[in-house]
């Protein structure tokens, strides 16, 4: 059952209610400093799913070939279409009326979220990682720091922020289903450089939330799908050459 999706939704659309309704008492001040915090941890995250590596030079080739794959194909800017084309859906839904901001900066602002929460690497890679091994840790730490995300950004948003939890709901459902199917496949070093691949990239988008660098994670996402056949290939041809 996907656990951590479910909550990870609710969490998203719990934190959407909330920030549109009580979000106008929080000053600009606690936002910013949530704002880094949400990223700290974010990057706590990637760093604790790294260690687990087993095949160092797999992640590396999987992390570079498959953002060579992105860049290539312009996955970033795709990513981006769809978010506007999903804005666009969800504003006729709900029309937002609590935002002060410029139509234009609203737009851009909800456009990163749907981004955010439904095209991250660290949702992707936990609703694979709960589909193939049950463990719902990654989503459900995910679901605390989206709760309070969403909060942040429906403070400027509305409502709207809540709708988000739909499509991404879909979204991590279908990673997950695809995973079930994934991991009999698998073998347990080939699962850890898959969690190693995705710390990279929760470590990515933590450096992106705090605005240290902004590194191109939606480019980024094709590496998932390379390390665990650069895991495969590297343990059962290359180390036994260079033994």
């Amino acid at each position: 059952m996907p656990v951590g999706i479910i909550v990870n939704s609710l969490s998203i659309a719990l934190g959407g209610v909330l920030g549109a309704m009580a979000g106008h008492k929080l000053k600009e001040e606690l936002k910013g400093s949530l704002e880094l915090v949400f990223g700290l941890c974010s990057m706590g995250m990637g760093i604790s799913s790294i260690i687990l590596m087993e095949n160092m030079p797999a992640v590396i080739f999987a992390v570079i070939l498959g953002t060579a794959v992105g860049v290539s194909i312009h996955l970033g800017a795709a990513i981006n279409r769809g978010g506007v084309c999903m804005q666009r859906a969800i504003s006729k839904v709900i029309k937002n009326e609590t935002s002060g901001l410029p139509e234009e900066e609203s737009v851009s602002m909800l456009v990163t979220i749907i981004v955010l929460f439904c095209a991250s690497g660290t949702g992707i890679y936990g609703s694979m990682v709960s589909g193939m091994s049950g463990d719902h840790t990654i989503l459900i730490s995910k679901s605390i720091l989206d709760l309070f995300t969403a909060a942040v950004f429906a403070c400027h948003l509305g409502m709207v922020v809540a709708l988000v939890a739909v499509p991404q709901f879909l979204i991590f459902l279908l990673l997950f289903l695809g995973a079930v199917l994934i991991y009999p496949l698998t073998t347990p070093a080939m699962v850890n450089d898959f969690k190693a691949c995705g710390g990279l990239l929760m470590l990515a988008t933590g450096f992106r939330m705090i605005k240290l660098k902004m590194f191109p994670t939606a480019d980024m996402i094709p590496a998932m799908i390379f390390a665990m056949p650069a895991s495969y290939l590297w343990t059962t041809y290359i180390m036994p050459l260079l033994a």
